[in-house]
């Protein structure tokens, strides 16, 4: 099963994989993800060109119709601010309007609350955090986990995250409909995997960067 993820290094996209390709095993598959830039991503897997995506939030397949959840949530993921000494009062997305924003293109929650604000957006958060290291961005805006790894690679350690999140919600794993046979498969596989506590297990191994 060929699916696709965004591109850049991000602990949360290791656990996903980490955890599907488990519940793939479990029902005699094997998983190959392959991480592009933007919604290509996305594209590619409602266009069949991908078997699935690899992790998304709830509703998916309003926008991308031939795309069928798998109900069974992966990770909880975290959507936070991330600054270099700007300070503020977090309230809500409306509460960075008076700043230019920094995202990874293809994130959509972050796409559809900045509308009408100054944002760049840019292919990893490697990038992000750059720019924003330059000032050429006040805060940026993305995956808690992805962020501090990030800030950890280029060794920025000025870099932290404010609180509360902007946004908290588990994502799941998606199939291109031409595969709806496998979503019952995948779905008991998946509860079999919470109930043995091994996405519990899956989900520390990946947030420590660790990959087979």
């Amino acid at each position: 099963m060929h699916v696709s993820t965004l591109v850049g290094k991000d602990p949360s996209a290791n656990i996903a994989e980490l955890v599907m390709a488990e519940a793939y095993r479990r029902i005699g598959r094997v998983l190959v993800v392959h991480k592009l830039p933007g919604e290509r991503t996305l594209m590619m897997a409602n266009e069949g060109r991908m078997d699935g995506e690899l992790y998304r939030k709830v509703g998916m397949e309003r926008e991308y119709p031939n795309l069928m959840i798998v109900p069974v949530p992966l990770l909880t993921y975290e959507i936070v601010i991330f600054t270099r000494g700007t300070e503020f009062v977090v309230n809500g997305w409306e509460s960075l309007r008076p700043f230019s924003i920094g995202y990874v293109r293809g994130i959509k929650i972050v796409k559809e609350n900045t509308v009408g604000m100054k944002t760049e957006a840019v292919p990893t958060m490697e990038q992000a955090f750059q720019k924003l290291s330059m000032g050429r961005t006040d805060i940026v805006v993305g995956n808690r986990l992805s962020g501090l790894a990030a800030a950890e690679t280029l060794s920025i350690d000025d870099v932290r995250a404010l609180s509360p999140a902007l946004a908290s919600f588990p994502v799941y794993h998606y199939v291109n409909k031409k595969h709806a046979a496998l979503v019952p498969a995948l779905a008991a596989a998946l509860q079999a995997m919470k109930a043995d506590k091994t996405i519990d297990k899956l989900q520390k191994q990946g947030a420590r960067g660790a990959m087979p």
